[in-house]
Order: structure tokens, then C-alpha cells, then sequence
């Protein structure tokens, strides 16, 4: 009888603290999101019960990706939010479009000494006239991150024990990955890149009817070894370059688009010359040579630390070695 009165007193216990922590938790301001003007703290929008923990509000859902983007070894906090009563539209190029009132919130973080430091969040705003992109830097007593138009260069190790100066982007550099015809967009939550488990979340909460059709899974990047090596480069390349490497965004005009879901070999890089020679080609005649890595300028650059010759040219200040040897894999096993 006694372990019965303490389990109830225990699930009382528990229904109070979740009820209290669902008083605690702010709610996410629409308002803000949606009014012109550029909000000075991330505070404003009301996302996280505890933002220096990370931890989202009601409404707001935490996701990863299959394969994600490298940013020296950052570690990366994904959220979305979509206001009440509205829902999520699959669109002819696997993105999910998120209606107008939307958020998209990526914390970059990295560990510091038996810490995590938090370092900037980068929020993607769904207004009427369009995607509005802002980063927020992180105080060093991880507070809050204010505002950082002009953008900021913050010391930082990586992972792998590099000294690097880290480039929080300006309001504008935001364009150059997140640009297409144009415009500001989001391009990280692509159904190819969720798992399956991220988008039945999505259905299970109707914010989704369901898996859109024709979604080939990009496979996870932890699995790159048991996967084919064209599988794993295509999808590092789908979401590491094609952003800019595609019709309409800023670097159409090299002549490649990197999306996944291209199946042109000269579209791809495949025996194809570059539009334009310079030393960025490090003197190499072809993007990509069928089995010889060593003699492609896709693979020259990814490997190159050297300010103008290094791809990508933003987001990063390192090599990423495991998807140079990705890349590296692929090429080599062409015929």
C-alpha cells in the first residue's frame, strides 16, 4: 500500500512540474516575427523556455538533418516554428514551404573546455513581402545574443584543435547562400534531407498530410561508408554547394548545379571545363575526371585553405577532410 501512495504522490509530482513548465514557457511573439523592424534580442521572439540551454518553446520544434551543412565542426541546434493552425506545403523541389508567420532558428555552438559555448543563432523570418534573414551573437555570459547587423569575427577552436577566426555574416552575406532569383530563402528543411522520423512528426502534428512524393532519402552522413560512394557525395554536394551552384542563385554562372536530383554528368562537373580559368582551377583543365581526384578542380578546391581558391567560400575557414574524402571517393571509383 505504501509503494502505491508513493507512486501516486510521484505522478502528481510529475503532473505538476509539467504544468507549471507549460506556464513557464513563453509564448512565441507573432508579432514580432511578422512586424517590420529588426528585433535586438533573440529574446523578442519568445522561442526558447531556456534559450542558454537550448530548450524550444511550446510550438516550437527542434529537427536535424540527414546530412547537414559543415561549418568547422560547429555544432548545430535546428529549430522551426509555423504558427497555430497553419501548415506546411511539399513544393515541386522537395522544400517545405513554412506559410507566412514561420521561423527558422539554427544556433551555432562549440565546446569550450567542459562547456558548450553558444556562439550565434541565425534566424530565417517568413513575412508578407518575403524571407527575412538576422544573425544573433551570443554574450559571453550566454544570456542573450543581440542583433549583429554589421556581422562579427569571434576567436574559436574547433573540433580538430584549429585556431580560427569565426565569421558571424553580416545581414547582407546572408543573401549570398540563402539567395535564389532574387529572393531570401530557406534552404535547409528539404524533405530529402529530414528523416523519416522528422517528417512523420510533422504529419503526426498536421502540419504535414504526408511524405512528398518522389523524396529520395539523402543518407545520413554518419553512415557515408556503408552507403555508395556516389550516393554520399551527391547528397554532401547537394547541401553543402548547391544552394549557390544552381540555375537562379548566385553561382549560376560557373555553369554547375550540384542539387541531388540532377542527372546530367557535364551539369555535375563531369568532364566539364570551367566558365572561367583562373587560379582557382590550380591549372587543372576539368570540374571533375573520372577516376583521377588529384586532377579535378571540384576536388582541388574543397581541399584548398587559400582564400580565393577554397570551395565553399563562406560558412567555413577549415577544410572539411571527411567530405573532401567523400568527394575523393567518388571521383576515384568513376569510370
Amino acid at each position: 500500500m505504501k509503494s502505491r501512495i508513493v507512486f501516486a504522490f510521484s505522478a502528481i509530482a510529475l503532473i505538476a512540474a509539467a504544468a507549471n513548465a507549460r506556464l513557464a514557457a513563453p509564448d512565441v511573439a507573432d508579432a514580432v516575427i511578422l512586424e517590420d523592424g529588426l528585433p535586438r534580442t533573440l529574446s523578442d521572439f519568445g522561442f526558447f523556455i531556456d534559450a542558454a540551454a537550448q530548450v524550444p518553446t511550446i510550438g516550437v520544434k527542434s529537427y536535424q538533418l540527414n546530412t547537414p551543412l559543415y561549418s568547422d565542426g560547429a555544432e548545430k541546434l535546428r529549430f522551426y516554428y509555423v504558427p497555430t493552425g497553419q501548415t506546411i506545403t511539399p513544393d515541386g523541389e522537395n522544400l517545405l514551404q513554412l506559410p507566412v508567420g514561420s521561423a527558422l532558428i539554427k544556433t551555432f555552438a562549440f565546446d569550450d573546455g567542459d562547456r558548450r559555448k553558444l556562439i550565434e543563432t541565425r534566424v530565417l523570418l517568413h513575412r508578407a513581402d518575403g524571407w527575412l534573414a538576422l544573425p544573433y551573437v551570443w554574450n559571453a555570459q550566454q544570456t542573450e545574443a543581440r542583433l549583429a547587423i554589421a556581422g562579427k569575427r569571434l576567436p574559436v577552436t574547433t573540433p580538430s584543435g584549429e585556431q580560427i577566426s569565426y565569421r558571424v555574416p553580416n545581414k547582407n552575406q546572408c543573401k549570398e547562400c540563402h539567395g535564389l532569383n532574387g529572393e531570401v530563402v530557406p534552404i535547409g528543411p528539404k524533405a530529402r534531407n529530414l528523416s523519416r522520423d522528422a517528417i512523420g512528426e510533422m504529419v503526426a502534428a498536421g502540419l504535414l498530410d504526408g511524405i512528398p512524393q518522389g523524396t529520395a532519402e539523402v543518407p545520413l552522413w554518419s553512415n557515408r561508408e556503408q552507403v555508395s560512394a556516389e550516393s554520399a557525395a551527391r547528397g554532401y554536394l547537394d547541401v553543402n554547394c548547391a544552394h549557390c551552384h544552381r540555375p537562379g542563385a548566385t553561382a549560376s554562372n560557373s555553369g554547375l548545379d550540384l542539387r541531388w536530383e540532377q542527372g546530367t554528368a557535364s551539369a555535375i562537373g563531369i568532364l566539364k571545363r570551367p566558365v572561367a580559368a583562373g587560379r582557382g582551377s590550380g591549372g587543372l583543365e576539368f570540374d571533375i575526371v573520372p577516376g583521377k581526384p588529384d586532377q579535378s578542380i571540384l576536388h582541388y578546391r574543397m581541399a584548398s585553405p587559400e582564400t580565393g581558391v577554397a570551395m565553399p567560400e563562406l560558412g567555413k575557414s577549415t577544410v572539411d577532410k571527411d567530405g573532401v574524402a567523400a568527394i575523393e571517393r567518388w571521383i576515384a571509383e568513376m569510370k
